[in-house]
């Protein structure tokens, strides 16, 4: 151990004084979208609830850029409502980056 660090029993117990519960989340993976995407592979989380707010703090391999963050959900939702192909839907989501409503207005 590191002089200065903290033991990790420690480090727990003084989270706990503090009102901190740290708790590990099964996740397969974590998808962040926005201006940039990210998709968390193989993610390590950990859920920390402090005074009612939670945050999570994720750790794994990292995949950076424009990826296809829609489900098959969402192509066959488009596909149904603005009754075009799958492809046509899978289209118009990639150029409204993942927006259903917009994907179907596009498309109409």
């Amino acid at each position: 151990m590191m002089p200065g660090s903290l033991d990790p029993k420690k480090m727990q117990k003084m989270m706990k004084q503090m009102g901190m519960e740290p708790k590990q989340i099964d996740a397969e993976e974590v998808v962040i979208r926005g201006k940039d995407n990210y998709v968390v592979k193989n993610p390590q989380v950990t859920l920390i609830e402090m005074k009612g707010k939670k945050t999570f703090q994720v750790m794994g391999d990292v995949q950076e850029g424009k990826k296809e963050i829609y489900s098959d959900e969402d192509i066959e939702t488009v596909s149904d409502k603005a009754d075009v192909s799958e492809e046509e839907a899978k289209k118009a989501l990639e150029e409204t980056d993942g927006d259903i409503a917009d994907a179907i207005m596009k498309l109409k």
